[in-house]
């Protein structure tokens, strides 16, 4: 990756955190963590949305603008959103064992690292 490209992804990903923080604090948490939960959907819709704008443009302005927007702001605010485009992605290419296997593997792996890592700061 090219550093101009890496200038956007800071740029964007830092107004992804800043929202994202912004969202915990103005989200009531009840029952569920919703601002986190309110982020992964908003994320993950909005890459949704990106990726098919991003297709339509050629190749040097999409690249900054995926750059900025995709890696950048979805990424700093929500990596779910990331997580979800790719499953996305490997099904749409007809490797439905592969988004399957991604979500199993994911959401298994990520909840026992944190179980251990847990664990093991105790």
């Amino acid at each position: 990756m090219k550093w101009a490209a890496l200038g956007w992804v800071a740029l964007g990903g830092g107004l992804g955190s800043v929202i994202r923080a912004l969202a915990g604090q103005l989200i009531p948490a009840g029952r569920l963590p919703w601002a986190t939960v309110l982020v992964n959907v908003a994320g993950s819709c909005l890459i949704g949305i990106l990726m098919a704008r991003f297709a339509l443009l050629d190749s040097g302005e999409s690249g900054r603008a995926h750059s900025f927007w995709v890696v950048g702001v979805c990424g700093g605010f929500t990596t779910f959103s990331t997580f979800s485009w790719q499953t996305i992605e490997q099904m749409q290419k007809g490797n439905w064992t592969g988004g399957i296997l991604n979500v199993v593997i994911s959401l298994a792996g990520c909840l026992g690292a944190t179980w251990l890592g847990w664990r093991l700061a105790r």
